[in-house]
């Protein structure tokens, strides 16, 4: 469809961090730097790990915790190094389905809730059946890229 695609994400594990009652902005900013001490060598192998996209962002409904999360580079797939930090942890997210919009601009919390309420809507008019209590926020970009910039949001498909 052209306003949103469906893709399908194999299994492959994630280092991830749940922040707690906080706002989704500020979450996104302690969550992001406990994962950056992790590849920056805050690890069992104290060994330095490339930035991968997406960051991603757990959104539940009425619910302020937010799991966020960088994507394990492919080399260390099958071993990554165990965080000494005991709230970051490895997970393996199962291959999905997922709903997926893309979207430009600096995203803000506001933003990714109102693409997401828009897909969601567009999803439901469509017969598409999907979890409708959660959905991910996916951005690729850093800061300091300033035109061209890529966000999505993400629906897993029933």
């Amino acid at each position: 469809a052209k306003d949103y695609e469906l893709r399908q994400y194999e299994t492959a594990k994630w280092v991830s961090t749940v922040i707690r009652g906080e706002t989704q902005k500020e979450a996104m900013r302690q969550g992001f730097w406990k994962l950056f001490h992790y590849i920056q060598g805050k690890n069992e192998k104290e060994m330095k790990i490339d930035m991968t996209v997406p960051v991603t962002c757990l959104v539940k409904s009425a619910c302020t915790d937010f799991k966020i999360s960088f994507f394990v580079p492919f080399e260390h797939q099958d071993c990554p190094p165990q965080p000494t930090d005991s709230e970051v942890f490895i997970e393996e997210r199962k291959a999905a389905a997922l709903f997926v919009r893309s979207f430009g601009g600096f995203a803000s919390p506001e933003k990714y809730a109102e693409e997401a309420d828009t897909l969601a809507r567009t999803l439901r008019n469509r017969g598409q059946p999907f979890h409708e209590d959660f959905f991910y926020t996916a951005g690729y970009d850093s800061p300091f890229k300033l035109f061209n910039r890529h966000n999505e949001v993400w629906y897993f498909k029933k």
